[in-house]
């Protein structure tokens, strides 16, 4: 890479940890390279899970100093992505309300069946074609709305956590859209915000602010954050500021959306996020049914997709274990225990946020009649296999909707380091299983930021560009009826939960 090579500053904000990554762009070849790191999670004061915004707010500052001392001159934009649904909200000064909440927070329990009694479940999906998570920023302004909080009678502005960045280092506010997709009052039809759910909650609708596609060029640093970090003559330029967008933005495929497409993807990390990109949103009743969702992508484009827990099991297990249960440990534990024993759902409400992971999986093997997980590498293959069995039925509703057969599955994101779970995925899936690039969510970030400067073409070109830039590992299926009849057991577990 040479010294001219131009610098994108991706700041990639996810759940545990927060990193500021410099894309270098030199002609067709792409290099990342890891400027600063740092941790990041949940802050429980009075009860309440929050996210601690200044501190995040501290770290990038530091992150983008960083990176102008290594980089110079040479940097030419920075844009942020993180996690979707969690948001803060300004009063019309422009002064934050309070720490934004962790959508783990447990004040929205209950509140999708109080939403329902107000606006039926069926009209909120006609009306958005999302997904029903409780954790959900709709839910999370119902909560709010039913504790009467004062908040929302001050506030002015609604910003999700990547928006409240941009603010923060630009003075512009917007929301972005494929993060404005998230959460369930954005209307992927009419490409607005949805105002009659809003009206029908008791939400004042003066919060909702302008919706702002990837690859805008919000505008120079503030020049007092340019002064902080010496980064002068730097734009912010809008990602797929959901980190999802920004990890199948970096899906190295060739064919471009269809509404019949041969591939999927799987974004593995805390969460696995599975579907397909098409070019229209697919709201009606088998859509619903699936509980998937229509999330916006880069280039106009729609995520159609189902969020699967994820390997938040394995690091949850890890924390009670402790950090000397290295990940590779893990799995070489895993390996070594019988396969297709006992199985769970992973996405049953027992796995959302036990204080004890692995007693969790042994209590739900125990209450299903099932045997119960003997040791640590048992419970983590009974993890990973069930993962691999809930993407095989995802897979199923994936082509159910779109009516196409899915050739490969890409995965990206740091899920693609756990080799056993990407075999798993090609066995119990029985397709071929392309697993790469790690690091999806930042060069996402980087590419698109590189588009909207001229650098790259077109979203197609940055994916050629990531496909000959990053290696991918390929897995053929290797004995795939042997997953069979524990779909078929995986399945009743599904239907009982």
């Amino acid at each position: 890479m040479t010294q001219s090579a131009k610098v994108f500053l991706a700041v990639d904000l996810g759940a545990s940890s927060g990193r500021v990554v410099a894309g270098l762009l030199d002609g067709r070849r792409l290099t990342l390279e890891d400027v600063y790191r740092f941790e990041n999670g949940g802050i429980l004061a009075n009860d309440r899970l929050h996210w601690d915004l200044l501190a995040q707010w501290n770290h990038i500052l530091q992150g983008l100093r960083a990176a102008a001392v290594k980089y110079g001159n040479r940097v030419a934009s920075v844009g942020v992505d993180t996690w979707g649904v969690d948001f803060g909200l300004l009063a019309g000064n422009d002064e934050l309300l309070g720490n934004p909440y962790h959508y783990r927070d447990r004040r929205t329990a209950g509140m999708m069946d109080k939403a329902f009694s107000i606006v039926s479940r069926e009209e909120i999906f006609q009306e958005t074609g999302l997904q029903f998570m409780e954790l959900n920023t709709l839910y999370q302004l119902v909560a709010m709305r039913t504790q009467n909080s004062p908040l929302l009678d001050t506030a002015h502005s609604l910003l999700m956590i990547p928006d409240l960045f941009h603010w923060l280092l630009t003075g512009e506010k917007g929301n972005e859209f494929t993060d404005a997709s998230t959460t369930q009052f954005y209307n992927p039809r009419t490409k607005t915000w949805s105002t009659k759910l809003f009206e029908k909650f008791d939400l004042p609708t003066r919060i909702l602010g302008n919706i702002v596609q990837p690859g805008t060029r919000l505008g120079a640093l503030r020049s007092a954050v340019a002064e902080e970090t010496q980064l002068r003559g730097v734009e912010v330029v809008l990602p797929g500021s959901h980190d999802t967008a920004s990890a199948v933005m970096a899906v190295p495929a060739r064919s471009l959306p269809s509404d019949r497409p041969d591939w999927c993807y799987i974004s593995s990390g805390t969460w696995s996020l599975m579907g397909a990109e098409i070019p229209a949103p697919i709201v009606n009743s088998q859509c619903s049914a699936f509980n998937f969702t229509n999330e916006g992508g880069v280039g106009g484009t729609t995520r159609l997709l189902k969020n699967i827990a994820g390997l938040w099991l394995l690091q949850e297990c890890r924390r009670i274990w402790g950090k000397e249960m290295g990940w590779d440990e893990m799995v070489r534990r895993a390996e070594a225990a019988r396969p297709l024993v006992s199985l769970l759902n992973p996405d049953a409400t027992d796995f959302l946020a036990p204080r004890d992971m692995p007693d969790a999986v042994r209590q739900y093997c125990r209450a299903t009649g099932q045997p119960v997980p003997a040791d640590e590498g048992a419970i983590v293959r009974c993890a990973l296999e069930s993962l691999a069995l809930r993407y095989r039925m995802v897979l199923g509703m994936v082509e159910q909707l779109t009516g196409s057969r899915i050739a490969v599955i890409h995965i990206v994101g740091g899920g693609t380091q756990n080799e056993l779970l990407c075999q798993m995925a090609a066995d119990a899936c029985n397709r071929r299983v392309v697993a790469g690039p790690v690091e999806a969510t930042a060069i996402g970030n980087v590419m698109m930021q590189a588009v909207a400067s001229g650098d790259v073409a077109s979203i197609a070109e940055a994916r050629a560009v990531i496909g000959e830039s990053f290696p991918v590992k390929e897995y053929a299926p290797r004995n795939p009826s042997a997953w069979d009849e524990a779909f078929v057991r995986f399945e009743q577990l599904v239907s009982r939960s």
